[in-house]
């Protein structure tokens, strides 16, 4: 008999709720796993639920283990870090008490096949780990942009995915790397990653390479403002239903500037013959186990709350960061020396 847990759905534009999901054993193959943390990915959540994925795009974003349809109700998700509980089969039963990461809606307890689930790296707090999928945007927007030594680079926008394009960039040998945002106070966030921040009008021009984040069109000005001659503006905002201007008179093809977009859901072409999926997941984690990267949370909650949360973030977001999801039975603070093979030093 199925068991009975909670999960969250966008009910209809703007309106979300906690609702009770039907629980199965697993099935040959299949991991149960219990939710220890989530977050929320504030620009495309926010858009998912204010309603504002556009009718086109309806099947190519959905996400894994969605259910429902845009705009709603719709189970919406895919940050989830748990611990293994139960599981059938060898390659189950092998992961049974390792925590890990799977791209799956906000629910506290879920069976998926035990292949969706990728074990945490030695040395990265559960916590720390709901990172994973904004940097795995970061690391495809790297790879499209391909910064190279000593590149002058910007990066215009210090939400959560530009400031992980940002500390990316900085560890290439040479590149001289400032985060851009109209935000001053973004500047103690550059400062605890180790970076430069500057506001629009203090950035330096003539870059070699630009990566947009900021989820607003005036960014995109910016971005091309700040390009050298024959530069590349990657665009990683993505603005739904919204109607985007975008400059091309003035000096846009006296310039030969290039506008390339860069998304997730898709390997480069350059990679894709050498890495899957879940090659590039592996990475992303593995590049999260820098304790400075926790200065891109802004807030944790419960799951309970998750409804009002929601709420906030999709019309008041001001200040946030990475919004911590902590589920039941979950401690509110995560230890930093946690271990990610031992589940019982989180739970």
């Amino acid at each position: 008999m199925a068991d009975i847990d909670l999960a969250f759905w966008t009910v209809s534009p703007g309106h979300g709720e906690l609702r009770p999901a039907a629980l199965r054993p697993p099935a040959a193959g299949e991991v149960l796993v219990r939710s220890l943390y989530g977050a929320v990915s504030r620009g495309t959540e926010s858009l998912v639920f204010r309603g504002e994925v556009p009718e086109s795009e309806y099947q190519r974003m959905r996400a894994p283990f969605q259910e429902g349809d845009f705009p709603g109700p719709v189970k919406y998700g895919y940050i989830s870090v748990g611990v293994v509980e139960d599981g059938a089969g060898a390659e189950a039963a092998a992961l049974r008490g390792r925590v890990v990461f799977c791209l799956h809606p906000h629910q506290a307890r879920y069976v998926v096949p035990a292949s969706a689930v990728i074990p945490l790296p030695p040395g990265l707090p559960p916590a720390r780990a709901v990172l994973a999928a904004n940097m795995e945007t970061a690391l495809n927007a790297c790879w499209d942009g391909a910064p190279g030594m000593g590149d002058r680079i910007a990066v215009v926008g210090a939400g959560v995915v530009g400031s992980l394009v940002a500390w990316l960039c900085a560890r290439v040998p040479g590149a001289e790397v400032e985060l851009i945002d109209i935000d001053p106070g973004r500047a103690r966030l550059a400062d605890a990653l180790g970076l430069t921040h500057r506001l629009p009008a203090a950035a330096r021009g003539e870059c070699d390479l630009v990566f947009h984040a900021s989820g607003h069109p005036a960014g995109l000005t910016t971005a091309l403002d700040l390009a050298g001659q024959e530069a590349t503006v990657i665009e990683m905002s993505w603005y739904g239903r919204t109607a985007v201007s975008v400059p091309l008179g003035g000096a846009f093809h006296a310039r030969r500037l290039e506008i390339k977009s860069s998304q997730v859901g898709h390997v480069p072409p350059q990679k894709s013959p050498r890495w899957s999926y879940r090659r590039r997941m592996e990475l992303a984690l593995s590049q999260l186990v820098d304790p400075r990267l926790d200065a891109l949370f802004s807030g944790e909650t419960p799951f309970h709350d998750l409804p009002a949360l929601m709420q906030r973030l999709a019309f008041e977001p001001a200040g946030a960061l990475c919004e911590r999801i902590r589920y039941p039975g979950t401690a509110p603070r995560d230890d930093p020396d946690t271990q990610s093979g031992d589940a019982s030093c989180t739970a």
